[in-house]
């Protein structure tokens, strides 16, 4: 028993030593002042990416309703009919070749367009080179805007929103917000423009955060949180003292066993 405890007095310096304080980790926005009545708040307008799901509605002054919803998609089960917003309505996919297929008006290149663009093109089939419809309005939405936010936050995963704009403080807020593990002042957003990938960082800390591109997400950013170097070094040193631990354990416990038949 004399062995068991000079082993368990060789261990207290490793758990000692993986018990260090926490530095200072920056906490979101610490830079700014009072900022109210200042400034314009500027909202990008969306570009429809491959993969996005439309919903596009069509009216018009026909006093016949048939007669619209021969250009709209029927409506399923679940869904508001007439909005286009909810998950159970039909909408058309954008492909790979960056298209959709609308069952009346065929083919549209909608990659790298507006709502307000496609809607306008929309439009303009719906009336030349024949009216199709009288004097037609178009509304178009996102059914599909989601992100997905990985590493040290509460909960790693998509995130999907019924709107079409999110910030970065809203998804990081769905996703459970940054551990006290995460780098606040170098988050990564991986977003795809016109087919290529860029990434951006964005420091949540700093004064100039609602000036960056990368403030309000687009569907299909991808929001990484990092590690600090003080998580990678506790983790390191978590796993070096699980191992000493168990190693002592298997020691101790051969000890133990050697005692019990030397005195048998």
């Amino acid at each position: 028993m004399k062995f068991i405890r000079i082993l368990l007095l060789f261990s207290l310096p490793f758990y000692f030593f993986s018990c260090k304080p926490q530095q200072k980790i920056p906490y979101y926005l610490d830079r700014f002042s009072d900022t109210a009545g200042k400034g314009v708040v500027n909202i990008p307008e969306l570009k429809i990416q491959k993969g996005d799901l439309l919903s596009i509605q069509v009216y018009s002054l026909s006093t016949k309703p048939e007669i619209d919803q021969l250009y709209n998609l029927p409506v399923t089960p679940g869904a508001s009919a007439g909005t286009g917003q909810t998950a159970g309505a039909a909408g058309y996919l954008v492909d790979n070749n960056g298209n959709i297929e609308h069952h009346r008006l065929g083919i549209f290149h909608v990659e790298g367009m507006s709502k307000h663009e496609l809607a306008a093109e929309v439009k303009k089939r719906l009336t030349q080179p024949v009216e199709l419809l009288t004097n037609p309005t178009v509304i178009i939405r996102y059914l599909n805007f989601r992100v997905t936010v990985l590493g040290q936050v509460g909960r790693e995963g998509p995130v999907t929103v019924p709107g079409e704009r999110l910030t970065i403080f809203e998804a990081l807020g769905l996703a459970g917000g940054i551990t006290d593990y995460g780098k606040k002042d170098n988050v990564k957003i991986l977003r795809e423009t016109d087919g290529k990938r860029e990434i951006g960082i964005v420091n949540l800390s700093s004064d100039s955060l609602f000036l960056s591109p990368y403030f309000n997400l687009v569907q299909n950013d991808v929001v990484l949180v990092e590690p600090t170097k003080q998580r990678m070094k506790d983790a390191d040193q978590q796993r070096a003292f699980q191992k000493i631990s168990m190693g002592l354990t298997l020691v101790a416990a051969a000890a133990t066993l050697a005692n019990i038949f030397i005195k048998n």
